[in-house]
């Protein structure tokens, strides 16, 4: 059955349906287009994941951040601020504080070490097939894991413009979303991906802006009335501007919160997506600045959340929100359509605009995603596991066409299952994979002379399985209302993010599978990489 606030959206939108496709359709054609323009130009393989390293650190910077502010920064933090208050609010503060992990431990290190993926770094100094194959296996299960968040954005968001309430339709919107990134990745390359991502960047931080001036001009530019009105509208009162309204009534959701931090703080130092982009930009120096800009524009964009998961509060109110979407996903979407006016054209226009820039958030990133798990498969486990290093150029990048394709059809599948979930919470549990078992093996490769490939194996293969596996019988995915199998009870493990336990098993795996193997070190190389990361000095 429709709720009441599915239906005034619906309804609304119905009435100016025409605007809304046609502002989707612009966005759709004019993005792929970008994309046919950038494929011509895809002549090699460097240019086909790397983008011929020709961006600048402004351009990076830019793409960076439309890669990072995912449909989880602007659906999921939104509903998340809007439903729990200060507790959804942490969601903004862990993305960005994760930011100068990346900043200071991996961006300008890698950049100098690798060439395509994360797998280069890893193999510079360990036995280059077993250590290719983890690393590629840990990119495409991470990838994969943050496709999902993506994925139940898209069907929540179109399935609410367009007044679907049937699975089969949210399922439909979920397979055209898997259509079209296979198109960007597999036509644009790493070329097409980033200026789609650098003009969802532009249109994500107007939108927002445009969003926030509406919802604080309501207010006289008074912060404390829309706290005050939000916490009177959530029914909770006091109690939703302070901690503890989802993570503060019991020991085990204590645990969670600390878990989560955990994840979130160290999770983007080890996404693969975000860790190919220091490959685009030309020298080393290029790669900080291009870190520096996504800072400051990713730090002003989660500012605004307060205003948009606030706001949702204060006017829309939590009722509403949840009754379109149980985990909150169309906090934003409706707090357009409330402040702009839910019988007027203005409230349609708004919604669809807002509707629109978050379907463009989806589209970039879930095209950044496939392409850093294709391009992971393609040169780690075809080019140099399975060929040894004898594939052409042409064939490692027609490799990396098959696998997007087949990247494609899983999340599609695995989308469809997890259309229910809050996006963000969803997008955490990715951070968390990537911080236990790649961020152990980054810094490890970098920083530590000791380090083997039985450390490298242990750690990757070790902080992947424990962290996929607490997933799977955690209440995120079995015994709770908001579970993506609700009515099954298999959660054995009471915390909904497994960072806690996976993130310090990952380092724990590294430390002792090195300790334990007969490998020699070899000094040398370590040397090597050592000066090649921090002085750029032989790098691609």
């Amino acid at each position: 059955m429709s709720s009441p606030v599915s239906l005034i959206a619906a309804n609304s939108a119905s009435e100016h349906r025409p605007l809304i496709i046609t502002l989707f359709a612009v966005f759709v054609v004019a993005t792929l287009a970008i994309t046919i323009w950038a494929g011509r130009q895809t002549k090699s393989a460097a240019d086909f994941y790397a983008g011929g390293r020709q961006f600048t650190g402004f351009q990076n910077g830019l793409a960076i951040s439309g890669d990072y502010m995912s449909a989880a920064s602007f659906l999921g933090i939104a509903g998340a601020i809007a439903l729990f208050g200060y507790d959804g609010f942490l969601y903004s503060i862990g993305f960005l504080v994760a930011w100068l992990v990346a900043l200071l431990l991996v961006a300008e290190p890698l950049r100098n070490s690798g060439r395509f993926t994360m797998g280069d770094v890893l193999a510079y100094r360990m036995r280059q097939r077993p250590v290719r194959t983890a690393a590629g296996a840990s990119t495409i299960v991470v990838s994969i894991f943050y496709l999902l968040a993506q994925m139940a954005g898209a069907g929540v968001l179109v399935s609410l413009l367009l007044g679907i309430t049937s699975d089969g339709g949210k399922i439909g919107i979920v397979a055209l979303v898997g259509v079209l990134m296979i198109l960007y990745v597999t036509i644009g390359g790493m070329k097409g991906t980033t200026w789609v991502q650098m003009v969802k960047a532009v249109l994500l931080i107007a939108g927002t802006l445009l969003i926030t001036f509406l919802v604080l001009l309501k207010y006289g530019f008074n912060v404390s009335e829309l706290l005050g009105k939000a916490a009177e509208n959530s029914g909770k009162g006091a109690a939703f501007l302070e901690p503890g309204l989802k993570y503060g009534a019991t020991a085990t959701s204590k645990l969670d919160f600390l878990s989560l931090g955990i994840a979130l703080v160290l999770g983007t130092a080890g996404l693969p997506h975000i860790l190919i982009r220091f490959y685009t930009v030309p020298t080393a120096r290029a790669a900080r600045k291009s870190v520096n800009w996504a800072i400051g524009i990713i730090g002003a964009f989660y500012l605004m959340t307060i205003a948009l998961g606030f706001g949702a509060a204060a006017i829309v109110g939590p009722e509403e929100i949840t009754a379109s979407n149980k985990a909150g996903n169309t906090a934003a979407p409706l707090l357009a359509l409330y402040i702009g006016g839910q019988d007027s054209a203005g409230g349609a226009i708004l919604l669809a605009v807002i509707s629109a820039v978050a379907f463009a958030t989806i589209l970039a990133v879930v095209a950044g995603l496939t392409l850093a798990s294709s391009s992971s498969f393609a040169h780690d486990i075809y080019a140099n596991v399975i060929r040894k290093g004898q594939a052409t150029e042409k064939e490692e990048v027609r490799a990396a066409r098959y696998a997007t394709v087949l990247i494609g059809v899983v999340s599609i599948g695995l989308g469809a299952m997890a259309r229910d979930l809050n996006v963000a919470g969803l997008v955490a549990l990715a951070f968390a994979v990537a911080a236990s078992a790649n961020l152990p093996t980054i810094l490890y490769s970098l920083f530590w002379k000791r380090f083997t490939t039985r450390g490298a194996l242990w750690s990757i293969y070790g902080g992947l399985a424990s962290s996929v596996l607490l997933v799977l019988f955690s209440p995120v995915v079995s015994s709770k209302p908001t579970s993506m199998f609700p009515s099954a009870d298999f959660a054995w493990f009471p915390l909904e993010n497994p960072g806690l336990i996976s993130i310090p098993l990952g380092f724990l795996l590294g430390w002792l599978g090195s300790l334990l193997s007969k490998e020699e070190p070899d000094a040398g190389k370590y040397a090597e990489l050592e000066v090649k990361s921090l002085t750029g000095v032989g790098a691609h």
